[in-house]
């Protein structure tokens, strides 16, 4: 269990804000790539046995430009959704199936452990081909110079 838990026989029946912080690998982000705590700010709804939690996760990546070969920390606030119920109710099979293909969690009736599902949508979030910045000039292909530094003069012309 992370320390991204709610405690969901503490809240009332009403929506409530919650705020939750941790380590980033405290959630199962790896470690290195991920600078400062992970946050998450929410709004739970408890009604009977079914709970929903809306709002989002912020952290900060440590990324490598794709241009120019840098480190850059890229800060990422994703929204976060879910809906949960209490195991129990139907299936191990059922409730595999809705995890999988819905934004529905089963917990044991007590905590809720939000960790797997905030790392989910950070990991999601993350670029592909991250860029320092949009400007960013990259490096000379000929003479590996980096171009945001200075202009590049080798023979092809590129600068």
């Amino acid at each position: 269990m992370s320390a991204f838990t709610i405690d969901v026989a503490t809240l009332r029946t009403d929506a409530e804000r919650v705020e939750l912080e941790t380590d980033a690998t405290d959630i199962g982000l790896p470690s290195g790539q991920w600078v400062g705590r992970v946050r998450g700010v929410f709004q739970v709804e408890k009604i009977g046995e079914k709970v929903s939690v809306r709002g989002s996760v912020r952290g900060v990546a440590e990324l490598e430009c794709v241009r120019c070969l840098r480190p850059f920390e890229h800060p990422l606030e994703v929204p976060l959704v879910a809906y949960v119920e209490r195991a129990g109710h139907a299936s191990r099979s059922e409730e595999a199936d809705l995890e999988r293909d819905h934004d529905v969690i089963f917990f044991n009736g007590r905590q809720l452990d939000l960790g797997d599902v905030a790392r989910q949508a950070l990991l999601v979030e993350l670029p592909i081909t991250p860029h320092c910045r949009e400007d960013c000039k990259g490096l000379c292909p000929v003479c590996g110079a980096d171009r945001n530094v200075a202009p590049c003069h080798c023979s092809t012309g590129s600068t």
